[in-house]
């Protein structure tokens, strides 16, 4: 009875013992993130946030105000040549697609860039929710709070905008792949206690459509003018949208501890490449509805090539940002080199890459 009722005490003293350690380590962790959200005593980061949101006020877009949708250069019909794909897509550059006629390359363009901007506002959904789980808890008069509801109201913007361009095309395309439209409902939640990890996930799907959208506009080839117009306001707003990733991680990621940041290296690599697969391998759909063989589907997808290329190439700013804040080290570069998306990185933010055209994008009117 004795060693029973000992052996009871013990165990209420282990319990109580983690119960005291976990509290601890609670009170510890929240300090720690209280501090992180206080933003004031860093004069430049506030700056810098001054700057972008003044530039959001300044300079901002509204779909069904700086857009014509019902123009009559705005028509959609599936035999305009402008739809056709250009050699900076991954499909169309490919010898089968080059292969087809005419009216089945508009087609399969047509239906490439309704997915493409269903995708693109799918991951804007996910920010919009992420950027309102962030600001529910930063404390009163932090810049960031007005900033990131900027950044909501442009993204609200672009959802609108992209949705309505997928309805003028008027093909019902999924968007992003079934296991990420599922993990969407969880992803935004990371933004409050994962900042770091969460921002690193925007810039994932951000930078890769912001690579093939810039691409396509440097080329200078004729473009349907719906498409180009909407690309045109895309690129010019999600410019502030990648600086502010950008900025926010420089700030903290350094600051991280060292267990943390190494994780986070191991991260980032994967989070990379499964997005940007999510953006720019169409659905299974795609390929059945166009009979598309196996056999041209890998080989456009496979890594290898001009696939491989022109997945490094659109995270060369990545690869910077890691560099500059510590996340490149011989564990995180072997991840890089495993998910096939290692390389140069950028000397600055939103360099061309070699061999690519400089055409500037085109103007566009703003209010």
């Amino acid at each position: 009875m004795g060693g029973a009722l000992e052996g009871l005490v013990w165990l209420l003293g282990l319990a109580l013992l983690t119960v005291g350690l976990v509290t601890l380590a609670r009170t510890r962790l929240v300090k720690r993130w209280k501090r992180n959200m206080d933003v004031m005593d860093d004069s430049a980061y506030v700056e810098q946030l001054a700057t972008l949101s003044a530039a959001s006020v300044r300079r901002h877009f509204d779909p069904y105000t700086d857009i014509d949708w019902d123009a009559p250069s705005y028509s959609v019909a599936k035999n305009d040549p402008r739809w056709v794909l250009s050699a900076t897509d991954p499909v169309g550059r490919s010898a089968w697609y080059q292969s087809q006629s005419p009216e089945r390359q508009s087609e399969i363009g047509m239906w490439r860039q309704a997915n493409l901007a269903k995708v693109t506002l799918h991951l804007e959904s996910i920010l919009i929710r992420g950027l309102m789980q962030y600001t529910f808890a930063v404390p009163n008069s932090s810049p960031e709070y007005r900033y990131c509801l900027h950044e909501a109201v442009e993204e609200c913007n672009h959802s609108l905008m992209f949705q309505e361009l997928v309805n003028r095309i008027g093909v019902d395309v999924s968007g992003m792949p079934r296991w990420l439209r599922w993990a969407s409902y969880g992803l935004p939640l990371a933004a409050g206690p994962l900042p770091n990890v969460f921002f690193f996930g925007v810039l994932a799907g951000e930078q890769p459509v912001d690579h093939l959208q810039k691409s396509v506009l440097r080329e200078g080839r004729s473009l349907h003018p719906m498409v180009e117009k909407v690309m045109a306001i895309h690129v010019a707003e999600e410019a502030r949208h990648i600086a502010f990733a950008d900025t926010f991680l420089r700030k903290r990621v350094p600051t991280m501890p060292r267990f943390s940041r190494l994780l986070l290296s191991l991260y980032v690599p994967i989070i990379m490449r499964l997005l940007a697969q999510a953006v720019i391998v169409p659905p299974r759909r795609f390929f059945k509805e166009f009979d598309i063989p196996r056999s041209v589907r890998r080989k456009w997808f496979s890594g290898r090539g001009e696939s491989r290329e022109t997945m490094r190439n659109m995270h060369a700013d990545i690869r910077m940002l890691c560099h500059d804040v510590g996340l490149m080290n011989p564990l995180a570069q072997l991840m890089w080199r495993l998910c096939r998306i290692h390389g140069r990185t950028s000397r600055y933010r939103g360099e061309p890459q070699r061999g690519q055209p400089t055409v500037p994008v085109p103007s566009i009117s703003s209010r």
